[in-house]
């Protein structure tokens, strides 16, 4: 339970790789008071936030909004477009691939896993000619989709999504892309359009700085055009209703209207500072904790040069050595929280979040109370990685 009367001075430092810190900004706008989700006041923020979102995407295709977690957007991409039975191509790069998969199985998917032959494909990015020859195989196009994760949270990869793509086309194969965004939208490069994608899912807790709450469908002409097709039943999840009443700025059921509130004014921030700058934002900080690891003596999870995730740091520790001990006096010493190792990276590894509204004197802290914490668990830093992530920023 928490404890409101336990108070620790100064601000908490929440560097997991999300929920992210929330703006003051976009805090206060939430607290406005709710409004009539039918009256024409709320018609005309729905408006404005159904064509600012599409920006964020880098679309010009509807984008469905769902009050909804992450894991409900993934529900939400599968049951519009594919029907039980239906096989999918997944590739495997961590924990969160794996739930996706799992939710698959659970709605009666035909679920096939690709990885890289001899590797551990917990440490790479997605291999586009993998996928490809998988589908050179399907001469009889049984599978329907093709699931990948852009930016693997579990273990710091952002995969080249456009190469994913390039491989189902060289392949000629009509399985639609769908992948998970929910922590690279905001905070990795992202195009929607361009790259081809057929349903983008995604959450608000992450790069576009927003409590948990709300899920996005980005979705193509060749989506919306097989979900009117597909038998799967369904009902809150459905497109249909949904574009419907985004005409006039409404959703068919009740929205999360505050939340509604608080997505509004991060597009506005969002797109202020503009998305090629917040990109950049995100490299140089990534870059800087990178350095920081490597000063260290620590080893980087991805050994992916070419996938390193500009959202997170997932740092793999020696053998021997406990994460979570050092996590745990982060917290209770420095008030700094870091993400946990997850899946089979548990008590092994520990995340750097680097996302959203995040600055180099907020990641130089996060880097502080890390270096810190180290002797906790017995290892003795080779270099100060402040004094490397400094030396770059500066």
């Amino acid at each position: 339970m928490l404890k409101l009367d336990n108070h620790l001075s100064g601000r908490h430092f929440l560097h997991i790789p999300g929920p992210s810190p929330v703006p003051s900004r976009v805090l206060r706008s939430i607290s406005y008071q709710t409004i009539d989700h039918r009256g024409p006041e709320f018609g005309a923020l729905g408006l404005e936030i159904i064509s600012g979102i599409k920006k964020i995407f880098q679309t010009q295709q509807p984008v469905i909004i769902y009050s909804a977690s992450g894991t409900g957007a993934w529900e939400g991409a599968m049951v519009n477009v594919l029907e039980p039975g239906d096989q999918v191509l997944f590739y495997e790069t961590g924990q969160f691939a794996n739930l996706w998969r799992a939710l698959a199985q659970r709605l009666g998917l035909n679920v096939e896993v690709v990885g890289k032959a001899g590797q551990d494909t917990w440490r790479w990015g997605v291999d586009a000619a993998v996928i490809e020859e998988r589908l050179l195989k399907d001469t009889q196009h049984e599978i329907k989709a093709v699931c990948v994760v852009h930016n693997e949270t579990s273990t710091g990869v952002t995969s080249n999504i456009a190469a994913v793509r390039q491989a189902i086309d060289a392949a000629k194969h009509p399985a639609l892309l769908i992948v998970d965004s929910v922590s690279g939208m905001g905070a990795a490069e992202y195009r929607h359009d361009e790259w081809g994608v057929d349903v983008t899912v995604s959450g608000s807790q992450k790069g576009l700085m927003l409590p948990p709450g709300i899920g996005f469908n980005a979705v193509s002409e060749r989506a919306i055009e097989v979900s009117k097709h597909n038998q799967t039943r369904k009902s809150y999840w459905a497109w249909d209703e949904i574009l419907e009443s985004n005409k006039t700025g409404f959703w068919p059921t009740t929205p999360s209207t505050n939340l509604l509130y608080g997505l509004h004014e991060a597009i506005d921030m969002m797109l202020a500072e503009g998305l090629e700058a917040i990109f950049a934002r995100h490299q140089r900080l990534a870059s800087a904790c990178r350095l920081a690891v490597q000063a260290w003596g620590l080893e980087n999870q991805s050994l992916d040069s070419d996938a390193y995730s500009p959202v997170l740091t997932c740092v793999a520790l020696p053998e021997g050595m406990n994460a979570d001990k050092l996590r745990h006096h982060a917290l209770e010493k420095f008030n700094l929280s870091l993400g946990t190792g997850l899946g089979k990276l548990k008590g092994k590894a520990f995340r750097i979040g680097h996302l959203g509204d995040c600055n180099d004197l907020s990641l130089m802290a996060a880097l502080s109370g890390v270096e810190m914490s180290l002797e906790s668990v017995g290892f003795k830093p080779k270099a100060s990685g402040v004094v490397a992530a400094q030396d770059f920023l500066k």
